[in-house]
């Protein structure tokens, strides 16, 4: 889903089709995920305060989740390395979001534009490695991934015919195994 509506009004509210049942409608409240994305502002933005990091910070709603971004120039370390500390954050920041409202929060939060560069390098990779597969005829199993990047790696797949994708493994551990069909 990439519905995208951050429209207020007294029926902030919206039906999305979901992709397995075509018939089946979700209704998603953009006023509940808009508070979400304030908690979640409040929270980072605290944090932000504490660790004396300068970052602006955005809010939006994407699809059924609401979408937090912090930019700025110098956020390498809130990132870590292949964004472990990112998930981190993310996971805190979900904790105090359901702490405010008693829901579980499937909030995104990006920091420096680390998931959108993020996802074009695995859609790249997913295409590469799926092409490969099917001109070798011989499965190939990737890194360990978060669950974030084996979706986007398996959606990648699956626009590749003659190749399919599945994941294996057990957290952290888990990673996509791309193999002819």
């Amino acid at each position: 889903m990439s519905d995208s509506n951050t429209g207020g009004g007294a029926n902030s509210s919206t039906a999305v089709a979901v992709a397995e049942e075509p018939e089946a409608t979700v209704t998603i409240d953009i006023e509940a995920l808009e508070r979400e994305g304030d908690i979640a502002a409040d929270y980072i933005e605290g944090l932000l305060d504490i660790a004396d990091f300068d970052g602006d910070i955005d809010m939006d709603v994407e699809g059924d989740r609401a979408l937090v971004s912090v930019v700025g120039a110098t956020l390498k370390e809130l990132i870590g390395e292949r964004g472990e500390v990112l998930e981190a954050l993310q996971e805190l920041t979900r904790l105090a979001v359901h702490r405010t409202t008693g829901y579980r929060s499937k909030l995104m939060l990006d920091i420096g534009g680390y998931r959108e560069s993020r996802r074009k390098a695995l859609r790249k990779l997913g295409a590469e490695v799926a092409n490969e597969v099917k001109r070798t005829g011989k499965p190939k199993k990737l890194s360990p991934m978060t669950p974030f990047e084996r979706k986007i790696v398996h959606d990648a797949v699956a626009r590749i015919n003659g190749v399919r994708s599945e994941s294996e493994g057990v957290e952290p551990s888990r990673r996509v195994v791309v193999i002819p069909e």
